[in-house]
This record gives structure tokens, sequence and C-alpha cells, in this order.
């Protein structure tokens, strides 16, 4: 795998720009903003970024995000970027609105700008890449849990931020469908900021808070995994299933004690590809975003824009005890 380029600061990335040697007229530079550094799951969006940069061939894949989860730092990612003048910006957001008029100048620049996992709003960007189906992602993660507790049962949400627009829509299509899983609870809803530690924390303070909690529902790869270690080091493995969307490598030791009975995700090597192949699409070969639009995503087949210009990459795929060993070495 290639090494990707970190840039975290603003300064920082000028100076990397400006030392080093000037760019081919004919590389197409394509920055995937992420939430955060340091998390496996957009770690492996990058790897398949890098997948499909090789297949085009004259592409360099700026992989870039803040130190922490926040929309100023993605802010200041992005503004850094556009002195840059990088052809096309693919961010999974922090926050739906906040990061608008940031990309909006970049748009004005003629930067190219698309939105993916986690969305932005309409105004500031082209096209949003959902990982999956809002509605099935929202009625599977309730499913996960509710599949485990035939009789009923108490569940807790523990999302990321409270700004995150994918893990927010998520839980609202959950709320739709909690009239087909009768005798369900869900008895609160904390956030860990997609950080470990407070992740971790904040799974504790439910089962304290709820000795009767049943299961808890971390619909975000950060959590479900601290949320794990906590029912681990609380003694209530069998008493609470930790379920949600977490990473095959990150979650087959959950599994394999029992703290998780299964959990879903999309292939995140599959998502980065996708989103590198919509960007350059729109920013090299004059695709427009528009409803009903057919845009090319690679061997991935197309993506179909609804009238918000959104479409949906795949369906979810669940993990647990029975295939969780063929694919925990892969991401």
């Amino acid at each position: 795998m290639s090494v990707f380029k970190k840039l975290i600061a603003s300064a920082a990335v000028a100076s990397a720009m400006f030392a080093g040697p000037a760019m081919a007229q004919d590389n197409v530079r394509i920055a995937l903003v992420v939430k955060a550094l340091g998390i496996g799951f957009f770690e492996a969006a990058a790897e398949g970024a890098e997948e499909a940069a090789a297949e085009l061939g004259n592409v360099e894949i700026i992989y870039t995000g803040p130190t922490d989860t926040t929309a100023e730092g993605q802010i200041e990612v992005i503004n850094s970027l556009i002195a840059q003048n990088v052809d096309a910006i693919a961010v999974s957001s922090n926050d739906t609105d906040a990061l608008v008029p940031a990309l909006q100048r970049a748009m004005q620049r003629g930067i190219t700008v698309i939105s993916w996992d986690s969305g932005v709003a309409p105004e500031g960007r082209q096209l949003h890449l959902n990982p999956s189906s809002n509605s099935l992602i929202g009625n599977m993660i309730i499913k996960l849990a509710a599949d485990h507790l035939p009789d009923g049962g108490q569940v807790a949400l523990l999302s990321a931020t409270t700004t995150s627009t994918n893990q927010n829509i998520w839980m609202e299509e959950m709320n739709k469908v909690m009239g087909n899983y009768p005798g369900i609870e869900v008895v609160a809803t904390v956030y860990g900021d997609d950080l470990a530690d407070k992740s971790y924390r904040e799974a504790t303070g439910l089962m304290q808070s709820y000795p009767d909690l049943d299961a808890i529902i971390a619909p975000t790869s950060v959590g479900i995994v601290a949320a794990a270690q906590a029912v681990v080091d609380a003694g209530k493995v069998g008493q609470v299933n930790v379920t949600g969307l977490g990473l095959p490598s990150e979650m087959a030791g959950a599994i394999e004690s029992g703290a998780s009975q299964s959990f879903a995700i999309w292939n995140p090597i599959d998502l980065g590809y996708s989103a590198t192949m919509l960007a350059y699409e729109l920013s090299q070969n004059g695709v427009e975003a528009a409803p009903g639009a057919e845009i090319p995503m690679g061997r991935m087949g197309v993506l179909t824009l609804d009238d918000n210009n959104e479409g949906a990459m795949a369906d979810p795929f669940v993990y647990d005890a029975s295939n969780i060993e063929q694919f925990k070495s892969i991401f």
C-alpha cells in the first residue's frame, strides 16, 4: 500500500505543497478528507482510494483530516486544500452545515466537491455518496439488537458527535421502524465523539444508569469497539450485547468473547474507491451531478442520484461468529 500524505494543520499542508517538487500538469489531485486521522474505518477507505488512483493512472490521493472530530478542524484542512488548488475534495463531514461556506469557496474556485459517508448540506457539495441506503441502515442497527431479544428489552444508543450527519439520519430512520420491533425500548442516547476513551466511559455509564440494559447499539466503528471492551470489563458478557457498525478486524475479539453477537458494515475500501471514482468523473470527464444521473464508479457499478443528488453504494453486510474469521484480516 502506498504511503498516505497526512496533512493536518494548514501551515503544514501549505509548506509541504511549496517545498515539494512541482506536480506534473496531468496529475489529478483528489483530497480524501476524513472526520479524523487515526481511525481504522477511514484508513481502510484510503486504501480503496489508492486502488482507484492506481486504476486511473494519473491520480494522487491526498489523505487528510483533523486530529479530532470537529468541524473547525475540517474547515482548516479544507482551506489549506483550496490554497493548493486541488482538483477535487471528497469529504466525510463532521457537521452538515458548518463546512458549507468553506466548500462553497472551493467550488467557486473550480474545485469539485463531493461528500461521502457523512454528508454535507446540498448547497455545499455536488453530490453525496451514502455507503448504503439510510433506511436500510436505520432498520439494520435496531434489527441487529432485536434479533437477540425475542421477548423485547432495553437498548441504548452510543453515537459519535451530536452533529454527525450520517449517524443522526440513521437513528431517525431507526425510530421510524421501531413499531416493527415490539417490546424493544430505547432508554438513552449518548455521544462518545468518536473518541475511544470517551465512548468507553459513556458505555460504562449506560450500564451503571440502566442495570437492566440488554444491548448497546453503536453506529460508529470507534464506539462499538469501546462499548464491547466496556462490557467485558464490567463482567456483563452475556447480559449486554454490543452491536451496530464496526470493522471485522477490530470486532473479531468482541465476537470471540461474546460481547457482541453480530454487527454490520459496508466495505470501507469500496467506499473510498467509489468516492475517488466519482470525484474523478465529475472533475475530469465532464459528468454533471443532477437528479437521475447515473455516474460510473469503476468496479462498483454506477451511482444513481436522487432528487437531492444523493445515491447509495451498497447494502450493509452482517458479520457474526459464522464469518468473522473470513473477513477479519481484510479490513
